[in-house]
């Protein structure tokens, strides 16, 4: 079983910058692809980024491409989402989430879920 707990969220103006975090635990972390998904109001989930288990490799959303970063430190079975030159239609709910397959943007195939982070960017 795994378990996610995010952090790092918060109010930020736009072109700001945060970095939230996504601690892991579970002894099969190392072995679990992650990703970040988000939820604005009144919208459906969607896919942000994801990496594979070594972190070597990565795929991003279009809207947030060249903008955020994910990363991840499995020593300390960690999980990162960088986000800089964010607008206000960066916001919404921030949920890591990991998954025993292949890395995905579909969130059908994540298998588990963090409880969310609130990031909200002012204009």
């Amino acid at each position: 079983q795994v378990q996610l707990v995010e952090s790092g969220g918060g109010l930020v103006q736009a072109g700001g910058s945060l970095r939230l975090s996504c601690a892991a635990s579970g002894r099969t972390f190392r072995w679990s692809v992650a990703g970040w998904f988000r939820q604005a109001p009144g919208k459906e989930r969607e896919f942000v980024a994801t990496i594979s288990s070594s972190g070597g490799s990565t795929y991003y959303a279009n809207p947030v491409q060249g903008r955020f970063t994910i990363s991840r430190d499995n020593a300390k079975n960690t999980v990162y989402l960088q986000m800089n030159s964010l607008k206000p239609e960066d916001t919404a709910v921030y949920y890591c989430a990991t998954s025993t397959r292949s890395y995905s943007t579909s969130q059908g195939d994540y298998d588990y879920w963090g409880q969310g982070t609130q990031v909200t960017v002012s204009s």
